[in-house]
């Protein structure tokens, strides 16, 4: 995300999730997931032979304790590091966790039921923080401001979070059904200009 801060000359953005908050180009505040419940997830997946990986700190890698992660995803999203004996209670805190398995089978996993997860990828999922309201109110609590002034736009089930009735929430056309339902307004698909469409729909630009 911090490439597209600079790229696109913001200063400011909630991240992670909702966890986390930068200001002035700045890191105010990043939480991590709940530890405990993260080694159980882990040492499940252990238990029942699901792939899994890590991230212990606000970098841009994972660790895995083999090269199966990546072999079995091919996923570039992070930067894999294989760490021989890897056990995640060496580490105080963890900010993701993946788990390889199909579409379903994370059912199977007991553990998982106390933590925020999404899918984005058919061979895998992330574990994540999952409400991102709580990272917009830190913001415009830091600048003193209205939420009614807040705009959210949204695509995917991970920002059914923060569609709230305390301001404008915009799905875009590809959205999926459950933030159309949850939605001020619908504009048109994301790779249709839709939040250009939506800008001119409520007159912020001409």
């Amino acid at each position: 995300a911090e490439g597209y801060l600079k790229e696109f000359g913001f200063e400011n953005m909630v991240h992670d999730g909702g966890n986390g908050i930068t200001i002035n180009h700045k890191i105010i505040d990043i939480k991590p997931l709940d530890y405990d419940k993260c080694i159980r997830l882990i040492d499940e997946c252990e238990e029942k032979g699901f792939v899994w990986a890590f991230q212990p700190d606000n970098t841009t890698r994972r660790l895995a304790p083999d090269d199966r992660f990546y072999e079995l995803t091919r996923d570039v999203y992070m930067d894999t590091v294989v760490e021989k004996d890897l056990n995640p209670r060496d580490y105080d805190k963890i900010f993701k966790v993946y788990v390889v398995c199909n579409e379903g089978e994370e059912e199977k996993l007991e553990n998982l039921k106390g933590l925020p997860w999404f899918r984005f990828h058919k061979e895998y999922f992330f574990v994540e923080p999952g409400n991102k309201s709580v990272g917009i109110k830190a913001v415009m609590d830091y600048f003193g401001a209205d939420y009614k002034n807040v705009v959210v736009f949204g695509d995917n089930r991970n920002d059914l979070s923060m569609f709230r009735d305390e301001w404008i929430s915009i799905a875009m056309g590809n959205a999926v059904d459950e933030l159309k339902e949850k939605a001020s307004y619908i504009t048109t698909n994301a790779w249709e200009d839709g939040i250009y469409n939506a800008c001119r729909h409520f007159g912020w630009i001409e």
